[in-house]
């Protein structure tokens, strides 16, 4: 067995990771503050916060479908990654000059577009440049890095908030610098690999074409599904995080926490997969984050809801690159860019129902009840893929 190193891993693969890293600098810094942003400044509920971010959670997940289709068609990927990355750097002064929730959901909404956009050809790109036998790795490390910039997004947030004195639209302001790094970096430092399937183009969505896609990987888009219904937003572990008396400069810093144990957790555990049975892999990130959601709803303290969102960052290390890793498994290499479109369309209404549920029982019944559900979206997930062994 071939044992995958960084050093082995395609230049091209870490230049995408850095791409990722500097865009998450860019939005994390909002991203962090965002929700304390709307409640605070703004006066809105959690319901609404939940709809804003289910809406623009889901949007970027369903716009994959869509730019994942074109790559396939066209047969390049980077064209449109340039795209999805400029729409996502050019949205940031929108929340420093939003006066109300509906300029700041207008930027969600057209930032998500472009990580929708980016986001299918960007994932497909990643498996065109390895090998399969380094797919987990890669997977891992582009994961890990873009880790990294959720890390030092949060952190840079905070540091600003106590120097300019919690002013949010200062801080939404310099978040535009790392985003045009970003696509700066796309633009010059990629050179996109060859297309690997020769042929005339094909419609990637007609019937005959979608045929190819196997029973394993529909399988794998109705688990990650169902997982995202077990995931809502993180936005609420923003909100948990201030209920735990958390001074609201330093609530980024939580962020951090759970960023830090992800950016660590992805690689080893993307190199694990590439190992043992994701079928087991996954249903222990599902273990974890059962515990996680059960600590942050009984936690009367801020270090047990630090526990909990270490706990969160640890699912999401052992599980996002998983499922990525499966997606390309499991489609033909002219239909990656499709394959991994179709599968973020579910999961994107997954995630916009999980968020709007997720807010309604905070307004309604608190933050307890939230992430209880939660839980009990794990179990069923959890028991799901235990009945089922399509996969190893």
């Amino acid at each position: 067995m071939v044992t995958t190193t960084l050093g082995h891993i395609p230049r091209g693969v870490w230049i995408l990771g850095l791409v990722s890293m500097l865009m998450d600098i860019s939005s994390e810094m909002i991203h962090s503050l965002l929700p304390m942003f709307m409640v605070a400044t703004l006066g809105v509920s959690a319901l609404t916060v939940g709809v804003v971010e289910g809406l623009a959670e889901a949007t970027a997940l369903m716009v994959k479908v869509f730019s994942g289709v074109l790559s396939d068609y066209l047969g390049k990927r980077k064209g449109l990654a340039v795209l999805g990355y400029a729409m996502g750097a050019l949205t940031k002064p929108l929340f420093a000059m939003a006066p109300g929730i509906g300029m700041v959901l207008t930027a969600r909404l057209l930032d998500r577009v472009g990580k929708g956009i980016r986001g299918a050809p960007r994932d497909a790109m990643v498996a065109d440049l390895v090998s399969e036998a380094q797919r987990g790795a890669a997977y891992g490390l582009r994961q890990s890095l873009d880790t990294v910039g959720a890390c030092i997004g949060p952190m840079l947030a905070t540091l600003l908030m106590l120097l300019w004195a919690g002013d949010f639209r200062a801080v939404f302001w310099v978040a535009f610098i790392p985003g045009l790094m970003a696509v700066a970096l796309l633009c010059m430092g990629l050179r996109e690999p060859d297309k690997s399937h020769q042929g005339p183009r094909i419609n990637p969505i007609q019937r005959d074409c979608l045929s190819r896609l196997s029973r394993t990987y529909w399988w794998v888009v109705a688990i990650g599904a169902v997982f995202t219904l077990a995931r809502f937003s993180e936005a609420f572990l923003v909100l948990r995080a201030q209920h735990s008396g958390i001074a609201p400069a330093l609530v980024p810093l939580v962020m951090v926490a759970m960023n830090v144990v992800y950016a660590l957790a992805a690689y080893p555990f993307g190199k694990l997969s590439d190992r043992v049975s994701h079928v087991w892999l996954l249903a222990v990130g599902l273990m974890v984050l059962i515990a996680a959601d059960l600590l942050l709803a009984l936690a009367d303290t801020w270090q047990w809801v630090l526990g909990g969102v270490a706990l969160w960052g640890i699912h999401m290390g052992i599980t996002q690159g998983l499922l990525a890793r499966m997606v390309a498994d499991a489609a033909p290499v002219e239909l990656r860019g499709t394959a991994f479109g179709l599968f973020n369309l579910v999961s994107g209404v997954a995630m916009l129902l999980a968020s709007v549920l997720a807010g309604l029982l905070w307004d309604r019944y608190g933050h307890a009840l939230t992430f209880y559900g939660g839980a009990v979206f794990c179990i069923v997930t959890l028991t799901t893929l235990m009945l089922t062994r399509s996969i190893r």
